[in-house]
């Protein structure tokens, strides 16, 4: 079965809706808790400290705790593949990550895989330096399966994970093996990743 065909015997008919990361009732923006710190200034420790891009440091202390998205603010290494990453437990984030983690009903690891498909490009400042800034953020929106039945959209969302994240352990393991077997997996994976989460937009001119 393809990709696409798998996806649609998940739905099963089930509606999708479009909802923007500014929903409080599907998602959190947890950028209060943010703090940039010099690395002059900073307490040597086991924590990671979050940039745009990846790790920057390890600290002492934490300013979130939990599953979490990390978008970047500016400063991604690449516009068309934006920056996303991925994070669980404690860290320190600094002011060039948006924070974001799903509520009720939002699988935060989905919320993670459909991030890295999105184009960022449209919701980026284009004065100075490339910078998404938090009214733009709150704008982008998520397909969310069903949400009026939030176990039956998270049985979906996990599924899509697992399959996902299936791919993405063993382009990992192959890391070691030859560079064109890698090469084609994360082809493979990009092309099941793509399809899992291409669900349909509605149509512009629709009531």
């Amino acid at each position: 079965m393809s990709a696409v065909g798998f996806l649609e015997k998940l739905l099963d008919g089930a509606e999708v809706v479009w909802v923007p990361l500014g929903d409080e009732s599907f998602f959190e923006i947890a950028n209060a808790a943010r703090r940039p710190v010099k690395a002059s200034l900073r307490s040597a420790g086991k924590i990671p400290y979050y940039g745009a891009n990846n790790i920057q440091d390890y600290v002492h202390g934490h300013t979130h705790d939990g599953e979490y998205v990390l978008i970047a603010e500016d400063g991604s290494a690449s516009l068309e593949n934006y920056s996303i990453q991925y994070v669980r437990g404690k860290f320190w984030a600094n002011n060039h990550v948006h924070v974001v983690r799903g509520a009720d009903g939002v699988d935060t690891r989905f919320l993670f895989h459909y991030l890295t498909t999105a184009n960022f490009l449209p919701f980026l400042s284009s004065k100075g330096r490339a910078k998404l800034t938090k009214g733009n953020l709150l704008q982008i929106t998520v397909p969310i399966p069903c949400p009026d039945d939030p176990k039956k959209s998270l049985s979906i969302q996990g599924k899509i994970v697992r399959i996902l994240d299936a791919f993405t352990e063993l382009t990992a393991e192959l890391t070691a093996e030859l560079t064109a077997e890698l090469t084609q997996r994360e082809k493979q994976y990009a092309y099941y990743r793509d399809q899992l989460l291409s669900f349909p937009k509605p149509d512009a001119g629709a009531a």
